[in-house]
């Protein structure tokens, strides 16, 4: 009786055959089973037509006798890569063709299932031809979430990790995304979350256009911060019920200083405490960007020689519509406090002839 072979090409010699050459078949089997168990092996993928692969009856070297298969070259379309029906084994295949397509891997013939293979994925599946009308090619559960290993001069994680669904995806310098399944959330089970890379800054933001909102207990009884997502958007603290906004250390504004020109000009909104140095006759303009509400402070040096006016806007509203007198004395200063409310900047308090050199 003559030999015969498995699907992956072991020869199965029998009783009394191939006197003399049992070692040289044996050893050839044990290469084979060798890379059976482990062997990696790229093959690549023709463009325009299936690319069939079939098993060496006796021999080392088939595609099919590896494990590990890497498919290469450069596709404008999606292929099928095809393989044999008494083939009955998994494998761990990656899809490292060039194009961005889509490669099946799937039995040569019958209607049974196959895995397609995302360009860039490994994936991890089993072939079973467990009738020649229906033969399956089946994802083993990892999917195109089995993430790919990359080793160069230092551990990488590529591809996609699935896990029951939900997809963690990092390439080599790019971003690790956590994207749960339909609505599911991220939960991080600890009581301390930490960002930023050693002593780099580190920023928390939106992806899109949402706004930023922190608040406690998903929610319930809780006060909001929201940071707006928009141009000249608002920062806003909203609390809960009665709560307040508790400010356990200092909080201010930083002064800054107005520009002296003839017309001197005020953003409220980015200056709300500033200071101003009169080097000759002024006027002061009406603020920019007020909000009804809002405190402003300024102070006004008059320089060494002294003696400089300065001419308010109409928006500066003062008790019985009378605009103070600025100290003449030079390097004195005057400081004056506002109120913004129905458009006008009503005056709250001043202090004149104070000395700040």
């Amino acid at each position: 009786m003559p030999s015969t072979y498995t699907g992956l090409g072991i020869q199965l010699m029998t009783t009394g055959e191939k006197a003399g050459t049992w070692g040289t078949l044996t050893n050839t089997n044990w290469n084979i089973i060798e890379q059976i168990s482990g062997g990696y092996t790229t093959q690549a993928v023709t463009d325009g037509a299936d690319t069939t692969l079939s098993v060496s009856d006796g021999s080392t070297g088939a595609t099919l006798a590896n494990r590990i298969i890497e498919f290469t070259g450069s596709l404008t379309s999606g292929r099928n890569v095809t393989i044999p029906l008494d083939v009955q084994q998994f494998y761990i295949i990656k899809n490292a063709t060039s194009g961005s397509q889509v490669v099946t891997f799937k039995y040569v013939t019958g209607s049974g299932s196959s895995v397609a293979i995302a360009n860039g994925e490994t994936v991890l599946v089993y072939a079973t031809a467990n009738d020649g009308t229906n033969p399956d090619i089946v994802d083993a559960g990892f999917g195109t979430g089995l993430a790919a290993v990359v080793d160069d001069t230092t551990p990488q994680l590529g591809g996609n990790l699935d896990v029951n669904g939900n997809d963690i995806v990092s390439v080599s310098n790019a971003d690790i995304d956590i994207i749960p399944n339909g609505t599911g959330d991220v939960n991080l089970g600890t009581d301390t979350v930490q960002v930023g890379d050693l002593n780099a800054d580190a920023t928390i933001t939106t992806q899109g256009t949402g706004d930023l909102i922190l608040n406690t207990n998903n929610g319930t009884a809780s006060g909001n911060i929201t940071i707006a997502d928009a141009a000249n958007g608002n920062i806003e603290f909203t609390n809960n019920g009665t709560g307040n906004v508790v400010f356990n250390d200092a909080a201010y504004n930083p002064e800054t200083s107005l520009t002296d020109a003839a017309t001197i000009v005020w953003d409220a909104q980015a200056m709300p405490i500033t200071k101003v140095t009169l080097t000759a006759n002024r006027i002061l303009a009406a603020p920019t960007n007020g909000q009804t509400g809002q405190f402003i402070s300024l102070l006004v040096i008059q320089d060494a020689g002294g003696t400089n006016t300065l001419t308010w806007n109409a928006v500066y509203e003062f008790p019985s519509d009378t605009a103070p007198t600025l100290t003449a004395t030079g390097a004195l200063a005057d400081l004056f406090v506002f109120r913004y409310h129905n458009s006008k900047w009503l005056q709250v308090g001043s202090t004149l002839a104070l000395t700040v050199a």
